[in-house]
């Protein structure tokens, strides 16, 4: 008869009271504990240790090396408490395979049955919320003589900002008084990029278009102070795969808001529609993964054939989003909805502001590493996934707006396709083409300006998905070959910045100057001519009195 298999012995590491607690726990799911070094058999499979808040980092990174060395092959989980002293970016950079911070006992042992079979887990819950929601905006580069009125001008729009969003909250969906708030969101954007742009320096004037409550951190992600939940269930290309699918869809299936500051056409759609188009989207990107997988296309090659196959995969995610069997009339006869659409679309056209997509086909393909603030990690390491997922949900955000301009565009010219697919605000002719003019502005501006602002600064913007929220997020890169290939009037705008920058200092030099030459004319000059005639006065005084 075969022997049965032997269960996974497991090494806890803890307090007393608290290696009782986990020894209750995990002994019951049929575990082998070994409570002390001494008392295991062998190598342990998996070693669970409860970190004390007040461990220093460093003895912690040095206590992680040492487990390494002398078990190579074990897996670590490392279970800490709310309050942790360590910041969460430092944390995701840990050479171990799980995290759980503040987890309940279901989560404990789901996470050791997925590290024994091979995966990862990160489950990170600091106490409390960002400082950065609670605190002003600190301003460590402002320069110029108005450093006064940028910090209190930046107070009076972040007060403003968050009164706007308190009432937000509370106001209708769909309503009147929902869009005249988020149009004063915009105006206050816009005021701050002016105000940042005559008394800040210009990398301060262009960092993201409107900081929301969930601002957008650059890459790492994510931000220091919170929530990360990462489950892998295999440390391959397709498990890794499959986890970012997974997050991605449970971000799209509920009501999204929009935090980043920009007019979306996607925000035109009904919410159902607009839910079905991104979950399309991930499906339809799934099967093309598969494809690429199949083919075993490398490096320039797989490019290619991703470009390729971009503008059938738009239309297959608008003919799943349309319905295949859904009919509706124009011009007195029934025309079915996801034919008219595929035929009435260009789906073509391309977004500049999209990332070469090379490095995310080969982390997602061919499980390659990924280069994340100057280090190669492979794709199942917390940071390197996050960041791919950061590249993903760009591209799924970016791809529904492209399908989305062209659904508004057709619902100008069909009247019965708005009931189905836009929201109610847009049935009115005068809303749908307020939109959409907007849009348009929104896309003149961008081109004109912000781009040109973004590549000479090696900026590129990316959207993101947190929690149902469409965030942004500023990923530094360099972009001089784009920068080469803009227009006249686009390069005179980098002329401009340039010219600023080159100018800035001397200028703010010779008004520095001027400003102490007035300061010697009213204290010195001014000042003292006052002084003199004020003490002749006195002394004039004086003299009549004596006479008197």
């Amino acid at each position: 008869m075969p022997q049965a298999q032997a269960s996974p012995q497991l090494l806890l590491l803890a307090e007393p009271l608290v290696r009782e607690g986990l020894s209750g726990l995990l002994g019951g799911a049929g575990y082998r504990l070994a409570l002390r070094i001494e008392e295991l058999v062998g190598a342990p499979a998996l070693v669970v240790w409860d970190v004390a808040a007040t461990l220093p980092a460093a003895t912690l990174l040095r206590e992680l090396e040492q487990l390494r060395g002398r078990w190579p092959g074990a897996g670590l989980l490392l279970l800490l408490a709310a309050d942790a002293p360590y910041p969460s970016t430092w944390l995701l950079q840990l050479p171990v395979e799980g995290l759980l911070q503040q987890g309940e006992p279901e989560e404990l042992t789901r996470a050791v049955a997925t590290l024994l079979a091979g995966g990862r887990v990160v489950e990170l819950r600091p106490l409390g919320g960002p400082r950065a929601a609670a605190e002003p905006e600190a301003l460590p580069g402002a320069v110029g003589l108005g450093q006064w009125l940028l910090q209190s001008g930046l107070a009076q729009i972040e007060a403003e900002r968050r009164r706007c969003h308190q009432w937000l909250e509370l106001a209708d969906r769909g309503g009147l008084a929902r869009l005249l708030l988020r149009g004063r969101l915009r105006e206050l954007a816009a005021a701050r990029r002016l105000l940042l742009w005559l008394w800040g320096p210009i990398a301060m004037a262009w960092p993201e278009v409107l900081p929301d409550p969930a601002p957008a951190a650059p890459l790492p992600l994510p931000p220091t102070a919170s929530s990360t939940a990462i489950t892998l269930r295999q440390r391959t290309a397709e498990g890794v795969w499959q986890a970012i699918q997974e997050r991605l869809m449970a971000a799209s299936s509920g009501e999204l808001t929009n935090a980043s500051g920009q007019l979306l056409a996607l925000e035109g759609l009904s919410p159902v529609h607009r839910r079905d188009l991104l979950l399309a989207l991930i499906s339809q990107l799934d099967l093309l993964v598969l494809r690429l997988r199949q083919e075993q296309l490398r490096g320039e090659a797989l490019q290619e054939r991703w470009l390729q196959l971009q503008p059938d995969l738009r239309r297959l995610a608008l003919r799943a989003m349309a319905g295949e069997y859904v009919q509706l009339p124009q011009e007195g006869s029934l025309l079915p909805v996801a034919d008219t659409l595929s035929a009435s679309t260009d789906l073509q056209i391309s977004d500049p502001e999209l990332p070469t997509p090379l490095p995310m086909l080969a982390a997602l393909v061919q499980a390659q590493p990924l280069l994340v603030e100057g280090r190669l990690l492979a794709p199942d390491e917390p940071l390197a996934l996050l960041q791919l997922e950061a590249l993903i949900a760009n591209w799924l955000i970016r791809s529904a707006e492209l399908i989305s301009a062209e659904l508004l565009a057709c619902c100008s010219t069909w009247p019965e396709l708005r009931r189905y697919l836009l929201c109610a605000d847009l049935l009115a002719t005068r809303n749908l083409e307020r939109l959409r003019n907007q849009l348009n502005a929104q896309q003149r501006w961008s081109s004109v300006f912000e781009r040109p602002v973004q590549l000479y600064e090696s900026q590129r913007l990316l959207y993101r998905l947190e929690g149902g929220t469409i965030v942004t997020v500023q990923l530094t890169e360099p972009r001089d070959a784009e920068l080469r290939q803009l227009g006249w009037l686009q390069q005179l705008v980098t002329l401009a910045l340039e010219a600023r920058d080159a100018l800035a200092p001397q200028v703010h030099g010779a008004l520095r100057r001027i400003g102490d030459l007035v300061v010697v004319v009213l204290t010195q000059v001014i000042g003292r001519a006052i002084g003199l005639i004020g003490r002749g006065i006195v002394q004039g005084m004086g003299r009549s009195f004596g006479r008197s």
